[in-house]
């Protein structure tokens, strides 16, 4: 069953709806308090990502700066190792070069000896053979070591590599060229291990 509400009660309550004085200006200002929140979270929310990008920024410098850096250690690093490789290899040539010297030099009076004794007098043709056999197998290994005789007779005369010890007159040679050979000069490859002993015509 419908309650029945008499009508003067729905005129009354009409009349006190009309009557409530709606505030215009503050639901104005609840709406503008609403756009400046809206306003004031976008704003923080840049400001936050602005923030973050300048930290960011700062980082990738702080990166670039060490890579910069740690970049230029590792090529002055490169340059003394590779300076260090070649002094080294440098050194290793010199020292293998200088020992080599060494031997052929202690080893050139024995040439010497043998030239000598192949240019005697030998009766005995077994001996003889025997001999030049021993000296061709010697200077094989001299060869073989890049040793190489300096060459003197006929040449003009070169106080790098001849040692003058005589000056001869009246010879078939031209003037301040090598007329004789007393002691032969050796090198190995472009050292000079023992220039040779000569006399010079005049």
């Amino acid at each position: 069953m419908e309650d029945n509400i008499p009508n003067e009660e729905l005129d009354e309550t009409a009349e006190n709806i009309e009557s409530v004085d709606i505030d215009s200006d503050l639901i104005e200002k609840a709406l503008e308090a609403e756009a400046s929140t809206d306003e004031d979270d976008e704003v923080s929310e840049y400001n936050d990502t602005a923030t973050k990008f300048a930290e960011l920024e700062e980082q990738v410098e702080k990166l670039e700066a060490q890579n910069e850096e740690w970049s230029d250690k590792f090529t002055r690093l490169y340059a003394e190792y590779d300076n260090y490789r070649k002094r080294t290899a440098k050194e290793k040539t010199e020292t293998y070069q200088n020992a080599s010297v060494k031997c052929i030099e202690d080893l050139l009076p024995v040439v010497d000896s043998f030239e000598r004794a192949l240019g005697a007098e030998c009766a005995d043709e077994n001996f003889k053979n025997g001999m030049q056999m021993i000296f061709g197998q010697l200077k094989g290994f001299l060869d073989k070591m890049n040793v190489s005789e300096i060459e003197a007779l006929g040449a003009e005369f070169d106080p790098n590599f001849h040692n003058a010890i005589q000056q001869q007159e009246g010879t078939d040679y031209a003037e301040n060229h090598v007329c004789a050979v007393f002691q032969k000069g050796y090198m190995l490859g472009d050292k000079l291990i023992r220039p040779a002993m000569v006399a010079v015509a005049v």
